[in-house]
């Protein structure tokens, strides 16, 4: 299948060595690097104190971009100053890098800040998709509080997002980089047209940017909020579907726009799926009620709980492990699994959410799907609250890709296994439906709940174009063998496809 574009890329950045000296610090590795700079380990010279230091490079910058970087310096600093909160972090210096032997750091701004163990970006990217991270409960309890008290002394955040969520080796949980930052002005306050586009809320993209900024208020960090908090929740997912910052957030512009349902994962937990919904209510003045303090007073309450998850009868579970065990040694013609490791018999891919057993019958007894694949379909159908992608529609994909063949290939067109996933496509969607950690296209559960996920973007994107929605199931299948700006652009399937499609809706046909 064709790609449906390449992600985002941040711009590299010079790299200071270790040992070097910044004011009364010495550099040690690097913890964590973006496109303003580079954040190393340090310690202090005199006491040995392990700090962290933010180096962001000038020289490269134009004039005007000089400014606007001393500007949310100046805005960072000026809030950590005035900060005083546990779960926010404070900055200690702020130095200026002297290196004329490189000169693209050589003035460079250094921020001396309390030093983490890792960001919440970092955990999430080592998490197992569906499933809360550790201690979850406790990070958003630490980030809703952190954001209340922001919001009480009249700053909003405006870049709330995991990888300025800081966890310290305590159980620390941080706010950080409030570069942008910015005090209230009454009910609102103006930035820069800057911030990470897919936690950006909806009405950041309707309005116009006037000679101060954009308007951002503290609903805007109540919406990313939102976002962060589901990721937790579910061990990275984003709640609006897209291999890129830009497309989640034009499928996050859908939604606010009423062209599309919120989907939210099947497993949350109903109080907790109320919140994260109430976090995205659609527009400013239906979010303004859910305040940080209101949020962070019902996790309080909700923090007894031990699981965010819904939690399955116990007869469901047990056939879940069952199902999962024979489906891997159905698969993989034998007792182990690739790695030669014992099949695991909770692997989570099989049902989710509130899914039970019964959820199978939704694919006929009498097809030829085979039983061993039945749970795992309907499991990633079910990620998808829209209701042309169901299991039905999943494996007659599968069979006119495949033929139900884990081990399929087509070398010529460097597409490969069961829903014949070129492999760099795969990796910007990819999904670990089987629980072991790892995202293999060659796994059937995970490339199954991969397409699962960009056949929902496919729909998305389609209804978003106004196509006919009774083509959706034929576009799809066309969108999956070619791209959705294919489809778009052609106002339906391509005649090249049409063969693969019709083969598709007459898998359709016998398996609903």
């Amino acid at each position: 299948m064709s790609a449906p574009g390449a992600e985002e890329s941040a711009l590299e950045t010079p790299r200071l060595p270790a040992g070097f000296r910044v004011g009364g610090w010495e550099l040690g590795a690097v913890i964590g690097s973006g496109a303003w700079g580079t954040v190393y380990e340090a310690r202090a010279v005199a006491d040995g104190t392990t700090m962290a230091v933010k180096v962001l490079p000038t020289g490269a910058l134009a004039p005007g971009q000089r400014a606007a970087l001393g500007e949310l310096v100046a805005r960072e600093v000026r809030f950590s100053t005035e900060a005083d909160h546990p779960h926010l972090v404070r900055t200690r210096a702020v130095c200026t890098v002297d290196a004329p032997e490189l000169p693209a750091l050589d003035g460079a701004i250094a921020l001396v800040m309390d030093r983490a163990e890792a960001s919440l970006r970092q955990v999430l990217d080592s998490a197992g998709a569906g499933r809360p991270v550790q201690g979850a409960v406790r990070v958003l309890r630490g980030v809703a509080a952190g954001l209340a008290h922001m919001h009480g002394a009249g700053w909003v955040h405006g870049d709330l997002k995991p990888a300025n969520v800081l966890l310290g080796t305590d159980g620390e949980v941080w706010l950080a980089d409030f570069g942008l930052a910015t005090e209230l002005d009454g009910t609102h306050a103006h930035l820069p047209p800057l911030g990470t586009l897919d936690h950006l809320p909806p009405e950041w993209w309707s309005q116009r940017t006037g000679a101060d900024g954009a308007v951002v208020r503290p609903t805007a960090d109540i919406w990313a909020f939102g976002i962060l908090a589901h990721q937790v929740l579910t061990g990275g997912l984003h709640p609006f579907p897209g291999a890129t910052a830009r497309a989640r957030s034009l499928a996050a512009q859908a939604y606010a726009r009423g062209t599309a349902p919120l989907r939210l994962d099947a497993g949350l937990d109903d109080d907790w799926r109320r919140l994260v919904a109430d976090c995205l209510a659609p527009d400013h003045e239906t979010r303004i009620r859910h305040t940080a303090a209101s949020l962070a007073a019902r996790i309080e309450r909700l923090s007894g709980r031990r699981d965010p998850r819904r939690l399955l009868p116990v007869a469901a579970v047990a056939l879940a492990g069952v199902t999962a065990v024979t489906a891997w040694v159905a698969l993989l013609g034998g007792g182990q699994d690739r790695a030669g490791d014992t099949p695991r018999p909770s692997a989570p891919a099989v049902v989710t959410g509130a899914h039970s057993a019964a959820a199978i019958g939704d694919i006929p007894e009498n097809s030829d799907v085979p039983k061993a694949l039945r749970p795992v379909i309907v499991a990633a159908a079910r990620r998808c609250t829209d209701a042309e992608v169901t299991p039905a529609l999943l494996a007659a994909m599968l069979k006119a890709e495949s033929g139900f063949d884990a081990n399929a290939a087509r070398p010529a067109t460097e597409e490969y296994g069961i829903a014949m996933w070129t492999p760099s496509v795969f990796r910007a969607w990819a999904v670990d439906g089987d629980g072991d950690g790892d995202k293999d296209y060659r796994s059937p559960p995970d490339a199954i709940h991969t397409m699962s996920l960009y056949v929902c973007w496919l729909d998305q994107r389609f209804k978003q174009a106004k196509l006919p929605a009774a083509d959706l199931p034929a576009l799809i299948a066309a969108g999956y063998r070619t791209s959705d700006r294919t489809v778009i652009e052609e106002r339906g399937v391509p005649e090249r496809v049409r063969p693969h499609v019709e083969k598709v809706l007459s898998y359709l046909a016998a398996y609903q």
